[in-house]
């Protein structure tokens, strides 16, 4: 699962730093999850084969966990992307090791942000108590319904969609009354090479809406980050 968290996963943090959290959790977890695991650990040490099983089967429930964590965080990036937009700096480019290429310097950012203001309110500790309780929904060996992730996963990429335009809302308003309003000038205005002005304008008006309605925007999704991994784990 903490391949694929957000924070936990992202290439800017050492491996070895990486792999030590990923001990320290499964090492903490051992006293908590010690009744579902004797029936599977007792049948794993009778073979090979049915040891084999068992990794398999928690690799993937892991994984499957985890994907779901990161298509619900992706609605940052999307309201980041579309920010970017309205307010003109997508030519910015920075690599984001996170979305596994190339974003907008802005939509980096605000990413980056976004992951703070979780860890800062605890919203990674739902996420690893989601971890815990999959373990009493789906004992170790039994492989979870394929038929329900794919359904959970549709339902989490539908809301990060969703999240991410709401998130970025207040700017595509501030990008159409621009442009409408750029329109308008251009008509009334021939002569004026109104480019040249609008540019910085826009940015400089795109940054300070941005600068007012951010803190509201990063509480939002946390809390939405928050309800989506009290969902999982329940």
């Amino acid at each position: 699962m903490l391949m694929l968290l957000p924070g936990f996963s992202d290439d800017a943090v050492p491996g070895r730093i990486r792999l030590l959290i990923a001990l320290g959790l499964a090492a903490g977890m051992q006293g908590l999850l010690s009744p579902h695991m004797g029936t599977a650990v007792d049948a794993a040490i009778e073979g090979n084969a049915v040891l084999a099983h068992l990794l398999l089967v928690e690799l993937l429930t892991g994984m499957m966990l985890g994907g779901v964590v990161r298509l619900m965080f992706l609605a940052i990036t999307i309201a980041g992307a579309i920010i970017s937009l309205q307010v003109g700096l997508t030519t910015g480019l920075v690599q984001d090791p996170s979305a596994g290429g190339q974003v907008p310097l802005l939509a980096r950012f605000i990413s980056i942000a976004a992951l703070l203001v979780c860890m800062a309110l605890g919203v990674h500790h739902l996420w690893i108590g989601a971890l815990v309780q999959s373990y009493g929904v789906f004992p170790p060996g039994e492989m979870a319904p394929a038929a329900d992730f794919a359904q959970l996963a549709l339902k989490a990429a539908s809301g990060a969609m969703a999240l991410g335009l709401g998130l970025a809302a207040p700017l595509v308003i501030y990008g159409i009354l621009f442009n409408t309003a750029l329109g308008v000038a251009a008509r009334l205005a021939p002569q004026l090479q109104l480019f040249f002005i609008a540019q910085p304008l826009a940015i400089a008006l795109g940054l300070a809406l941005l600068a007012m309605t951010l803190s509201v925007a990063l509480s939002g999704f946390a809390q939405e980050m928050a309800q989506w991994a009290g969902a999982l784990a329940s």
